[in-house]
């Protein structure tokens, strides 16, 4: 669902292809209230430069439906996140067509990169996206989704989202939308 703005560009294969090499940048800023981690980029949103971006993945309608945003954001406009005290950044960097293509020394070091942008940045909130992703990352096997007691991460509190890829069959958009309004409702807490 396109809500005004430019239309949706598709790469194409080739574009796809050479976005493999391609880093997308982060989305942030000191102080936010939630840094979202996604996985690693997909090789549409490398292609595009915009994380989130491949049509299906449910994160920008998650995102507006749990209360985060006044309206869906498309992927072109992630740069107004850090005026909702919002940011977004990925366990790795390397850009694949499927997150799986990651190898577990890729998520562990990614993990460490992490603890060091939000030693950093300092966010109230650190959101996960994708619990078996922060499991290796992390080295913590019981983490399920939701909140993290006792995460290593200095006065910034952990969070697990699922993963909102389209191919996370396990929740649907109603499903994860709650999921995002919890995190919403108790960070707005305190």
């Amino acid at each position: 669902m396109n809500h005004g703005g430019p239309p949706r560009v598709r790469p194409s294969r080739d574009d796809l292809l050479a976005a493999a090499d391609r880093l997308l940048p982060d989305v942030i800023a000191p102080g936010l209230d939630v840094l979202l981690c996604g996985i690693n980029p997909g090789l549409w949103s490398a292609a595009t430069g915009h994380h989130f971006a491949r049509p299906g993945n449910r994160f920008w309608p998650a995102l507006h439906l749990g209360g985060f945003t006044p309206r869906q954001l498309r992927p072109d406009e992630q740069d107004t996140l850090p005026g909702y005290g919002l940011g977004i950044t990925n366990l790795a960097a390397r850009a694949t067509a499927r997150a799986d293509e990651l190898t577990r020394d890729e998520l562990t070091a990614g993990g460490v990169i992490l603890r060091a942008k939000v030693a950093e940045h300092a966010p109230r909130w650190l959101a996960v996206l994708g619990v078996t992703a922060f499991r290796t990352a992390f080295g913590v096997q019981a983490a399920k989704v939701g909140p993290q007691d006792g995460a290593p991460l200095g006065a910034t509190r952990l969070w697990i989202l699922p993963n909102p890829s389209g191919l996370n069959a396990h929740y649907r958009l109603a499903d994860l939308a709650a999921e995002f309004a919890r995190l919403r409702e108790t960070a707005q807490r305190g």
